[in-house]
């Protein structure tokens, strides 16, 4: 008998740690995989499947200009019923925090579908921070039928919440697996930097940081390379013009800071592999980075991946710009300190996620 797995994926995030699930189950002979785009990140989710040879067997674009949370949920409820509708899944799989995840884990619970949650667990006790993403993630972990736990502190965090331990799987996060198979595929970057420079990758894209936080974080971007003449920055900028406007009004002269579009995986890979260290206020990069021997600097408040930080390869540093110039000089400055926090250790996984996840499906089933 075969089995309708319905993956749904609607961010770049989403696609580079689904990518190597899809691409396992579908080695299976008793699974139909229908890989669905929501289009949160339309041109960039596209851009990244390619990456791993995979493309959407449906795309839904429900992305409009400006759109609010409130009309974002809507939509991907009104595109995504009739898809349930129509495939009639027997497991749909969603991962991390997103709301396409949310949505999707809605629809699974009203259709009485299991749901499975690829990154499941990870808290910070503040459902405001990230916003929205801490209750995206709660919502599908109170529905999952299964929870894959990329960390034993997200085992422990599923197990207070009252979630049955034969449903919770420690698996690592599928973004190791991902990183370690594209990085030994990929070159030298696309974009090249002056001989001796050292190189800081910048990403900041997330709704909590619009408005005067990126702002603050963009003034302490051009201390750092005022300060310090030997960095050059790359700033992969994301699209959404909330981010894009207010980083070419601030940073679009800056000679040492290279606004560029979004890289595609094997470039982003490649340029975390050429960095000096990271600064981000992604969640997956927090991940990766570690795997590579890069330190990172997390521009948030808080994290739900708290682990990198106590293992000494990560640094919560906020928005507030004098700090957030304070540990990035720290960095540049003292090879002590920057040789002990460029360790390479990572408490995320050993790149054998995907096959944990892929057993405990075809467990379920049997």
């Amino acid at each position: 008998m075969t089995r309708t797995l319905l993956s749904i994926v609607g961010t770049r995030p989403e696609a580079i740690k689904m990518a190597p699930v899809v691409k396992e189950l579908r080695k299976s002979k008793i699974f139909d995989v229908q890989l669905v785009s929501t289009g949160q990140h339309r041109e960039l989710l596209r851009q990244t499947l390619n990456s791993f040879g995979l493309a959407p067997d449906l795309e839904l674009g429900v992305m409009q200009a400006n759109q609010s949370l409130g009309g974002l949920t809507a939509n991907l409820i009104s595109a995504l019923d009739p898809v349930f509708d129509e495939l009639k899944p027997d497991m749909v799989i969603g991962q991390g925090d997103t709301t396409s995840v949310m949505v999707a884990s809605l629809l699974s619970f009203y259709r009485r579908i299991p749901f499975s949650h690829v990154e499941a667990g990870l808290r910070t006790g503040d459902i405001h921070s990230p916003f929205p993403e801490e209750f995206n993630r709660t919502v599908a972990g109170r529905v999952a039928a299964l929870h894959f736990a990329p960390t034993q502190r997200s085992v422990d965090n599923l197990l207070r919440e009252g979630v049955e331990s034969s449903r919770i799987h420690l698996t690592g996060n599928t973004v190791i697996d991902a990183l370690l198979w594209m990085s030994k595929r990929v070159g030298a970057p696309s974009i090249t930097t002056l001989p001796g420079r050292r190189l800081i990758l910048v990403t900041c894209h997330r709704r909590e940081n619009f408005g005067k936080p990126m702002q603050n974080i963009f003034e302490a971007l051009k201390r750092i390379i005022t300060y310090h003449p030997d960095c050059e920055i790359v700033f992969p900028v994301h699209p959404n013009p909330n981010v894009r406007n207010p980083v070419y009004a601030k940073l679009g002269n800056e000679s040492r800071i290279h606004l560029v579009d979004p890289l595609c995986y094997e470039d982003l890979v490649s340029m975390m592999k050429a960095s000096y260290f990271v600064m981000t206020d992604s969640g997956g990069i927090q991940e990766e980075a570690p795997s590579l021997c890069k330190p990172v600097l997390v521009l948030r408040e808080s994290t739900e991946r708290p682990e990198a930080v106590e293992a000494g390869v990560a640094e919560i540093v906020g928005v507030d710009q004098d700090k957030i110039f304070e540990r990035a000089s720290r960095l540049l400055s003292d090879p002590v300190y920057y040789a002990r926090v460029a360790t390479g250790a990572n408490p995320y996984g050993d790149g054998l996620a995907t096959g944990r996840i892929v057993s405990a499906i075809n467990s379920y089933f049997q």
